[in-house]
């Protein structure tokens, strides 16, 4: 699910690069065929309607956890504790924060401020007067 929840965000970069080379496991063929696929991902994902999205992301999400399935079968006990220990970690990094905290489909026209997280203080001032 992390894949899918973190393809539209700032931090999608770092993340898909992270994933390809747990995936890839030292192997730049199998990164870079973990990059694509990923890509994709995030492309059918930006691509979907309004309409479409939450099955769109219902069905990739569904995709990488059988990729991630697969790999994890494949593998001998000490790789396999390895790669389920990386992902783990992968995930609480990149999950969002309870409660929320995720901005998606926003639509800002002037001036915007945006803070997440529990517990903050924000002051904005927008224009000269006070």
């Amino acid at each position: 699910m992390a894949v899918v929840q973190v393809a539209s965000t700032d931090a999608w970069a770092w993340f898909r690069t992270r994933v390809a080379r747990l995936v890839g496991r030292g192997d730049a063929a199998r990164e870079g065929e973990a990059l694509d696929r990923l890509d994709r991902t995030a492309a059918s994902l930006l691509a979907a309607g309004d309409g479409e999205r939450d099955q769109v992301r219902e069905v990739h999400a569904r995709l990488w956890q059988g990729e991630f399935g697969s790999l994890l079968e494949s593998l001998g006990e000490a790789d396999r504790v390895r790669l389920a220990d990386g992902l783990r970690e992968l995930g609480a990094e990149f999950a969002a924060p309870p409660g929320g905290g995720t901005l998606r489909d926003n639509t800002f026209h002037g001036p915007t401020a945006v803070q997440t997280g529990d517990h903050n203080q924000q002051t904005n001032d927008f224009g000269s007067a006070r």
